[in-house]
């Protein structure tokens, strides 16, 4: 903290810059956990995994990590274009001092803006925009980050609310099939979950269910 001080109490261009990357680095590593949730494809990938856990009843079966795990991979294999643009337009120009702070960030937001709107509902947008009485607009520049974020979550939610309603339904089915037969058969004291959890089991590996829902995911995007 205290060559942070001196850096900026010198006159030495230098090391005002070294301390404003170093001001810039800590400030994006404390709101990362935000950005990669709520501007990635985070919310809905780990959303629809953690539906895919449920409808199957395999209590923790795949661990939470696993799942948020294979969440944060996916998200790196789908924003990768996004973030090379980001750190090819703003980051690294920056960096090199060819540009200022202000329009670092005017350059890092345009291709983020450029990839939520993409999954954005108008309908959605259009409640933000008419909540903070702002001007309809005419580009994608003209949305603030402040309207846009908000409005591409919760698109993401229905999205993913929609998806784990699709998975749901087979393997409801099978719920429903189990608990007939036994009922049918006097068998109201046995749990229905013990018998179905094989057959829904058995159901999503023969169907190959990760790649298929892997492949949906990323279809989406």
């Amino acid at each position: 903290m205290n060559e942070l001080m001196d850096a900026f109490s010198s006159s030495d261009p230098s090391n005002v810059s070294t301390s404003v990357k170093l001001i810039l680095l800590l400030t994006v590593l404390s709101i990362a956990p935000a950005i990669l949730i709520l501007m990635t494809s985070f919310t809905r990938i780990v959303i629809v995994l953690s539906f895919v856990r449920t409808s199957l009843a395999t209590q923790q079966m795949p661990p939470n990590q696993v799942l948020v795990g294979l969440a944060l991979f996916l998200t790196f294999f789908i924003m990768a274009p996004t973030f090379t643009e980001v750190y090819n337009n703003a980051l690294d120009p920056l960096f090199e001092e060819d540009i200022s702070l202000d329009e670092a960030y005017d350059n890092a937001s345009i291709p983020i803006k450029e990839f939520m709107s993409q999954h954005t509902r108008q309908k959605d947008l259009a409640l933000f925009l008419n909540y903070t009485d702002s001007d309809k607009p005419e580009s994608i520049e003209d949305i603030s980050l402040i309207t846009l974020v908000p409005a591409f979550t919760i698109s993401e939610l229905k999205t993913a609310f929609q998806m784990g309603f699709m998975i749901f339904i087979p393997f409801l089915i099978i719920d429903m099939a189990v608990a007939s037969v036994l009922m049918s058969m006097g068998m109201m004291m046995l749990p229905p979950v013990m018998i179905s959890l094989p057959f829904k089991i058995l159901l999503f590996v023969l169907v190959d269910g990760w790649y298929l829902i892997t492949y949906s995911l990323l279809q989406g995007y």
